[in-house]
């Protein structure tokens, strides 16, 4: 079978991509990938696990009909028995594609809850549109990643009835608690060991909403000024001029870390007293908040998405864009003392145990791709 995205860069849907892959039964199936754009970091640990990788060579924002003639060329000879798509565009020129080739089964995936909001593309717009139009006829089935993408696709015009949901699964081998974590990332960053930690893990983008998160941050610090806030991501350090400027207009320098990029995000996860995701448009499953859910560490989030949903009873829900209900929540969990926080952060594990645990995802993708199929090798 063919699994077709848009990029395999390290965002929330190539991240998930990879787990399914990696979760796969290769009994079953017999996957391989293409990326409309260039291999990015998560196209190198896609093709580590001995699965098949190539790139059509597109640049962002340019269609390029020879790169989708490549690819019906690589239908017709290759012939999947199904084939699986990731966001907009590769839902798409993967549709088209199948339809040129002749008939092969085709799953769209999409991975937004607000299609039609600022910080997208310019050609993601007129693709979402175009897409619903064609829902009707090219997908089998299209897979929503939360309950609140599905109802805004439909909203726009998405087939309702070939709509499914099935979310992001957490890997609870590699997310999990790390007691050593705690001390040790205190000790790395200079924090005290009794401080207050609030983790943000994200890319600097408007959908994140750094500005709003560094206003609640002032607020918190002006009632607990021993917090610390730690911040990673692309383009989170100090050499980002709009989020330093932001941090030092609001005197918070000497609580907030700005960290970057980073490859222990587990472990950074796993040392935070709370986590938080401040986004406010866009955000369809935020990964980062079951992820730290499965390292026992309880949330605070906006109500974006599904991360209402996610967290349940155990965190603590906010609107967006609005930071005094963001610092108030913060306290209000800080308030609950170590040892009723570390309880709750067991229970939001459980949660993560209950829905969102990655082999029953994996089996539920699986058996979709077997009703599609006459015979479930490809």
């Amino acid at each position: 079978m063919l699994f077709l995205t848009t990029g395999l860069y390290a965002g929330g849907a190539e991240l998930m991509l990879l787990r399914l892959l990696s979760h796969l039964d290769r009994q079953r199936f017999q996957p391989s990938v293409i990326s409309l754009l260039r291999l990015g970091p998560v196209g190198a640990k896609i093709q580590q696990l001995g699965i098949p990788v190539r790139s059509l060579g597109m640049e962002p924002g340019i269609p390029n009909l020879a790169s989708l003639w490549r690819l019906v060329s690589w239908l017709r000879r290759n012939r999947p028995h199904v084939m699986q798509t990731w966001m907009y565009h590769a839902d798409l020129l993967g549709g088209v594609a199948a339809w040129l080739a002749g008939h092969i089964p085709i799953v769209w995936g999409v991975r937004h809850s607000d299609p039609f909001t600022q910080g997208y593309g310019p050609l993601t717009v007129p693709t979402v549109k175009l897409c619903a139009r064609l829902s009707r006829w090219i997908p089998e089935r299209i897979v929503c990643c939360s309950e609140a993408s599905r109802q805004a696709h439909v909203a726009v015009g998405y087939t309702a009835d070939k709509m499914l949901v099935i979310p992001n699964g957490v890997d609870l081998t590699a997310l999990k608690p790390d007691p050593t974590a705690r001390d040790l990332i205190r000790q790395n960053l200079s924090i005290p060991s009794e401080a207050p930690v609030i983790g943000l893990v994200g890319r600097f983008h408007p959908q994140k909403d750094h500005k709003n998160f560094v206003r609640a941050a002032k607020l918190l610090v002006s009632m607990r000024p021993s917090v610390h806030f730690v911040l990673c991501g692309q383009d989170v350090t100090w050499d980002n001029r709009e989020l330093s400027t932001w941090i030092d207009e609001a005197g918070i320098r000497a609580n907030c870390h700005l960290l970057g990029r980073r490859e222990d995000v587990p472990q950074l996860m796993a040392s935070f007293d709370l986590a938080t995701s401040s986004s406010c448009f866009g955000e369809s499953f935020a990964n980062v908040v079951s992820e730290a859910m499965s390292c026992e560490v309880p949330c605070v989030v906006t109500d974006v998405g599904d991360s209402a949903h996610i967290v349940g009873p155990t965190g603590i829900v906010v609107p967006p864009h609005d930071a005094p209900a963001l610092a108030q929540a913060w306290e209000r969990m800080l308030d609950l003392g170590r040892e009723q926080l570390l309880q709750t952060g067991l229970r939001a594990r459980q949660r993560v145990q209950s829905h969102f645990n990655l082999p029953a995802i994996v089996e539920r993708y699986q058996t979709m791709f077997d009703e599609l199929t006459i015979s479930p090798v490809a």
